[in-house]
């Protein structure tokens, strides 16, 4: 079936290619001005362009501007003033972004709307290839939209969206976009610039590039937890084991502070792409290179028989991309659209002294057939179908997965219905995937054969506008997820995670129920948004810590159960004056997350309560503002897991525009965790071992032309 339907989009590939040049020649295209922000709140991510005012889900966008006032290394990073989303934080280069509490397998990382390709959802010490200094914005979705992505996005979407693939034609000689910065915190120094061209005769060309280089991490205190402090300090006290580490200094350990080692980060990327643009349809391509070498921190040893490694992983990808867009102006389907990527991946754990530990191999390709339908007496939607396969090894002596492959099919659809203060939508999803692990005579640990899987999903939701910017939305859905070939097969140490890793090859499909009400306001000083949800899991998937350890590692084990998470957010925006130029806004922010496994208790790594407010002056030259974010202690834990603290950061910044609001330029001066505080997020694995970065002094330049 797979076979053939690759056939399929072949052929569909080159229709659209043959077609669009044709309908371009009696449509030219109309030139665009990229820097108009009219449409900032347009989501884009669900193929249909709409409001995120209207959406029946929770619905955030990140635009340009927010992006590089919040530039970090690592994605996760990046997101953290987004209602609902935390972060990995396995160390300042690897985080992933963690919706309501929910990660790994359960959340997608795009690039485009389609896969970054990678292996971060392998493992948390595995960075993301998605690049936050090129975006033009960020959209994360959860709801009956996500349905549109894989059943892995049960968790939600997170879609990182730039221009290498040009679908406008700038209504200028050539577009610039550049940013650079300096951070203290990490000596970070930062640079980015992405260009677009028009060719003539409807062409467009686009080139990109980045760097970024940091050195080891500064902290506002110990490395270690106090508890940790104290158990390596008694360690140091035990007479001398003769089979122990002698390398291993575990008073140096306790004693670690104000730094966290091994973190520095040295990334580069470069992209072009071109595409032919027209008011019919536009086709284009794109290759682009990520390279990265970067620290995982150190999970230092407290205790004689615990092992303690501190690699570094050399990351490379080269991808295609490719996507087809024709306007048919049809009465029953408006745009038929291509969409397809090929990811050539690979990366190493660098040992201290310079050999290679392990090493990941990755091939993989998604292509994405969509067929939007033109708006039917208020009736409009999309229907598609998704390819992913996966070709995934893993070398070395600290090998921890078989050799193996993943082959995906899904075929959905998204429905809306619109009728006076009424907006309706259903999604529906169906997807086959097959998880072969192959013979490795090496490793007779490892589990050998197929792993097939069917589910099905499902999405209702609404949208009632109840009053003159006021709206109220719902959704229910029933998503079904095939378990990942690392949830399967895994069986091993891993040096990145400094984890014992065992999957279980007898996993069922994973199931849950999801219920969410919303309420939004947005009217003249005031934009305003609260949810509760509740997910109601079958055969929920969690990796549980057994308290064993071996080969000087923990055990972490792949088990199943039934499950609950639910919660709620809220924001709000609130104008409270307007002396001359100048608003002075307020902002609150706040979010919540409660889990439990039936049985067991509560599931690991889940975020505690967080409240933020700010106040903000703003005028078209000179933005000044003030942000205070307090985490709550986490004090419901899984076994073996430790609670972590309260903490309080504050946040000062200014954006100065010297030629106002229109101008190209703009100057970024902030002070992030001002007073220094030691601040750990319960997300982390590593929370224990690695606390967010310390005062961090920032300057950045963004200049777009």
């Amino acid at each position: 079936m797979i076979s053939r339907f690759c056939v399929s989009i072949s052929a569909i590939t080159i229709a659209l290619a043959a077609t669009a040049p044709t309908v371009a020649v009696a449509r030219e295209a109309d030139q665009v001005d990229y820097h108009d922000s009219a449409n900032e709140e347009i989501v884009v991510t669900a193929m249909r362009r709409a409001s995120a005012q209207d959406s029946v889900s929770g619905v955030a966008v990140v635009q340009a501007e927010q992006l590089v006032a919040n530039a970090r290394p690592g994605l996760g990073d990046s997101l953290t003033h987004t209602p609902g989303v935390s972060a990995t934080s396995f160390g300042p280069s690897a985080s992933r972004p963690v919706l309501r509490g929910l990660q790994g397998e359960r959340v997608r990382v795009l690039s485009n709307g389609i896969g970054s390709i990678d292996v971060s959802n392998t493992s948390v010490d595995h960075a993301p290839v998605v690049n936050p200094l090129l975006a033009q914005r960020i959209e994360v979705l959860r709801g009956p939209q996500s349905l549109l992505y894989g059943s892995s996005a049960s968790g939600g979407v997170v879609n990182v969206i730039d221009r290498r693939i040009p679908s406008q034609v700038p209504d200028e000689p050539i577009h610039l976009s550049a940013m650079a910065g300096y951070g203290s915190a990490a000596k970070e120094r930062m640079g980015a610039m992405s260009a677009e061209v028009p060719l003539g005769g409807n062409w467009v060309g686009h080139v990109d590039g980045s760097w970024l280089k940091t050195d080891d991490l500064r902290i506002g205190g110990y490395a270690l937890t106090p508890a940790l402090r104290a158990k390596a300090t008694a360690s140091s006290l035990l007479p001398p084991d003769p089979e122990a580490d002698p390398e291993i200094d575990f008073a140096a350990n306790a004693a670690l502070k104000g730094i966290l080692p091994n973190t520095a980060n040295e990334t580069w990327t470069a992209g072009a792409g071109v595409a032919y643009v027209t008011d019919g349809g536009n086709i284009g391509v794109a290759y682009s290179h990520y390279d990265s070498l970067y620290g995982v921190p150190i999970r230092f040893a407290t205790a004689p028989g615990e092992g303690q490694e501190a690699p570094r992983i050399k990351l490379r990808q080269d991808r295609i991309d490719a996507r087809a867009e024709l306007e048919s102006g049809g009465s029953l389907i408006e745009k038929l659209a291509f969409r397809y990527a090929y990811g050539d991946y690979v990366h190493s754990e660098i040992e201290p002294d310079g050999g290679i530990g392990t090493t990941f191999f990755s091939k993989g390709m998604e292509g994405r057939l969509e067929l939007v339908q033109a708006d039917r007496g208020g009736w409009k939607g999309v229907t598609g179908s998704q390819l992913v396969i996966r070709d995934f090894n893993v070398v070395g002596a600290e090998a921890f997965l078989p050799k193996n492959s993943t082959e995906q099919i899904g075929f959905f659809t998204l429905q809306q219905f619109e009728s006076g203060p009424w907006l309706l939508e259903a999604g529906a999803r169906y997807e086959h995937t097959q998880q072969t692990a192959k013979p490795d005579l090496s490793h007779p640990q490892f589990f050998t054969g197929s792993k097939r899987f069917e589910t099905f999903s499902g999405a209702l939701g609404g949208a009632y506008d109840f009053a003159e910017g006021w709206k109220l939305a719902f959704n229910v859905a029933h998503t079904e997820r095939a378990p990942s070939a690392e949830e399967l097969f895994a069986n091993g140490p891993h040096a990145g995670t400094s984890a014992f890793e065992i999957g279980d090859p007898d996993l069922k499909v994973e199931r849950v129920w999801s219920a969410e009400a919303i309420v939004r306001g947005h009217v003249d000083g005031l934009k305003f948004e609260a949810s509760v949800f509740h997910n109601w899991y079958s055969n929920f998937v969690y990796d549980d810590r057994t308290g064993v350890i071996e080969d000087g590692l923990p055990v972490f084990e792949m088990r199943q159960a039934n499950a609950r998470l639910y919660g709620f957010e809220a924001q709000a925006d609130v104008t409270l004056a307007k002396p001359g130029p100048w608003n002075i806004d307020a902002t609150a922010l706040i979010d919540y997350v409660r889990s439990e496994i039936v049985g067991v208790g509560a599931a690991p790594r889940i975020p505690p309560l967080r409240v933020m407010g700010g106040l903000s002056a703003k005028s078209p030259h000179l933005d000044l503002s003030v942000e205070a974010e307090h985490v709550f202690a986490q004090n419901r834990i899984a076994a073996f897991e430790t609670a972590t603290q309260a903490y309080t950061m504050v946040n000062l910044s200014a954006i100065w525009r010297p030629t106002g609001d229109d101008g190209p330029l703009s100057i970024l001066l902030s002070a992030n965790n001002l007073f220094n505080v030691d601040a750990r997020r319960h997300a982390s694995y590593l929370k224990d071992y690695a606390p967010l970065a310390g005062r961090d002094l920032r300057v950045t330049v963004r200049l777009e032309i």
